[in-house]
């Protein structure tokens, strides 16, 4: 456990990284159930009212919700809604396991909705701050839209050069926005100290039952203090739970309570404010590098959830749901940074749209929320399967746990549904697309695999074989790689039928992906031999990790478990074309899918970091 410098730096990084979400919503959250689709009347009452289920929002879904009983679901120190669904789906006792694939679907599509939230997040953020243009000079306000486009796509295209760089200054300019926001609104409640009631929750109890369905909607305005608590939990494996714990109750909480109930304390003294009450409680003078502080501080709030975007998918690709693709790595020193062209690419083209078809942060508000309520409700029910399951909790006691917290969530959930005819559509629609890609590539991958073990034979029979006319061996290393230990490489086949010769070494090696973030080096690979100068290599990783079989190879044959390549090694893949049919196995239309997602898959020789003058690829027709 982290403890005194490092604990420090930790916390600073946490600061800079984890909150950085959550810590902007100050500028649009409140606006939004005032001036919003809410439009609530800015009396003491609903100001009070609002004010009090801002501050029980915060303490049961952040503080206690996820920042004591979700981050203590880690799976071998990382979190995430994937890393959440293998602990509540994975290898139990047979009474639990007819819930598994509804798990895994469900978990599926939670990471599906984060998709969602990583175009609408910086469309909302970056534009929700350069609209203190309007405030501070009126003039530029037809500016604000083509000011937020440059700073997206400027924001878009550093992310080739990675977060190293930037990455240390993250922190400290978090750790000035919090105290800005916090200061800005402590000024604002000594205006009007009566606004420190509304942290009595009868006042939430009272705004509801007064208010009946327009309260009942309210809440939809009033998640958005709680956006971006999917991130606490997701980067739990970068900074550890204690950093991020001693971040929110020190720094972030305080902070956001204080502004929340500045802006609260100037509505009550001046309630045409609905505007941008965050702005308006600023002075004039201070507005211009508030301005640019709220800017940097959203494009710092973006990067975390592209960078979550990001992680997401590579893990989603080791776990076998979405193909390979091209990743680049940005640091020699943090595995974590990583940077995806294609992933980046189709973030900025959508964030940018949603900023030219929405215009105002307002109307992205309507969009946004629908997607992360989703993922708070499928949490709530991985956590009741992970206390069950790991923590070995009686169904009474977790039921008494996640009851609650799946009440609120359904209350969040349901308040946002009405959005989805105001924009909450977009995040539905990107969900569904993500998730029938990745159900659609692990069936598709499912299917080919069967193939594979129906055209080829198994290893022992093709053993058998060579063992009784032995054909020519070469010298040199070959290393087929195979999906299934058991049956015969079809690029071994394929060789040995055109070149009529083998290799005096050959290796066969199967690389899996274990639901677990990172296989100890210890258990990497298993090495037996299978022939004469035939091994056979089983390596595993985790779904953080990138299988690197040089490397691999050069430490099993340092340890003396393979035997030394000799005349270089040569790589041997083979490479299916699918044909989609009308035979049985998946809808056609999905089989076309699916073909097209094979073609455009990156490329084996760079995801298994291979020597390209070294590899050597078969071409397969499959027809499906």
């Amino acid at each position: 456990m982290p403890s005194g410098g490092r604990l420090a730096i930790l916390s600073l990084g946490a600061l800079g990284v984890v909150y950085g979400d959550i810590g902007t919503s100050p500028l649009y959250a409140l606006r939004e159930c005032f001036a919003g689709h809410a439009s609530l009347p800015p009396t003491a009452g609903n100001i009070l009212g609002v004010l009090s289920l801002v501050f029980w929002s915060l303490i049961v879904v952040i503080s206690i919700k996820y920042l004591v009983f979700v981050m203590r679901a880690d799976h071998a120190g990382e979190g995430g809604i994937l890393a959440l669904m293998s602990l509540a789906a994975g290898p139990q006792k047979r009474k639990v396991r007819a819930a598994e694939p509804l798990l895994v679907t469900m978990g599926l599509f939670g990471a599906a909705l984060l998709y969602g939230d990583g175009m609408i997040t910086p469309a909302i953020s970056v534009l929700s701050a350069i609209e203190g243009l309007e405030i501070g000079h009126p003039g530029l306000a037809h500016f604000v839209v083509p000011i937020t486009i440059v700073v997206l796509i400027l924001f878009f295209l550093v992310q080739r050069r990675g977060t190293g760089g930037i990455g240390a200054v993250f922190g400290p300019i978090m750790l000035v926005w919090f105290f800005a926001i916090g200061a800005l609104g402590a000024g604002g409640i000594l205006k009007n100290p009566r606004i420190l009631s509304s942290l009595n929750p009868a006042h939430a109890l009272r705004f509801m039952s007064e208010n009946g369905w327009t309260g009942f909607l309210t809440l939809g305005a009033v998640f958005l203090v709680v956006t971006g608590g999917e991130a606490l939990y997701a980067d739990m494996g970068h900074f550890g739970a204690r950093p991020i714990r001693i971040v929110w109750f020190v720094c972030v909480l305080p902070s956001l309570l204080l502004n929340y109930l500045g802006q609260g304390a100037l509505l009550m003294n001046h309630p045409e404010s609905t505007a941008n009450p965050f702005y308006l409680l600023a002075p004039s003078w201070s507005l211009t590098p508030l301005i640019a502080l709220s800017t940097i501080a959203t494009v710092i709030a973006s990067q975390a959830v592209v960078s979550g975007a990001f992680s997401l998918t590579r893990q989603a690709v080791q776990l076998g749901y979405l193909p390979r693709v091209k990743i680049e790595h940005t640091s020699t020193t943090e595995l974590g940074q990583i940077y995806l062209p294609t992933v980046n690419s189709i973030l900025m083209f959508a964030t940018i749209a949603l900023v030219l078809g929405f215009r105002t942060s307002s109307n992205l508000a309507a969009a946004y929320g629908i997607a992360v309520t989703a993922t708070m409700v499928i949490t709530t029910v991985l956590l009741y399967y992970v206390a069950r399951r790991c923590w070995h909790w009686g169904r009474v006691r977790t039921l008494a746990l996640t009851v609650p917290f799946l009440v609120m969530d359904l209350g969040f959930f349901g308040a946002n549904a009405v959005k989805i005819a105001h924009g909450g559509w977009f995040a539905i629609v990107v969900a569904l697309l993500v998730f029938t890609l990745m159900t659609t590539w692990h069936r598709g991958r499912r299917l080919l695999n069967m193939w594979v073990g129906r055209a080829t034979p198994p290893l022992e029979r093709f053993l058998a074989d060579i063992k009784a006319r032995p054909p020519h061996r070469v010298p040199g290393t070959a290393v087929f790689l195979s999906r299934i230990s058991t049956v015969t490489p079809v690029a071994l086949m394929r060789n040995l039928q055109h070149n009529r010769v083998l290799h005096e070494s050959i290796i066969l090696l199967t690389i899996g992906t274990d639901e677990i973030p990172r296989v100890d080096e210890r258990d990497r690979a298993s090495v037996e031999p299978v022939g004469p100068r035939i091994q056979r290599v089983i390596a595993r990783y985790g779904f953080m990790e990138e299988p690197n079989v040089p490397v691999l190879l050069r430490g099993l044959e340092e340890s003396g478990r393979l035997e030394p390549s000799s005349d270089g090694t040569t790589y041997f893949l083979s490479q299916e074309t699918v044909l989609p049919t009308r035979l049985p196995g998946m809808a056609i239309w999905r089989e076309r899918l699916f073909a097209r997602m094979q073609r455009n898959a990156g490329s084996a020789t760079v995801f298994f970091h291979l020597p390209a003058n070294r590899v050597v690829e078969f071409g397969t027709q499959v027809e499906m």
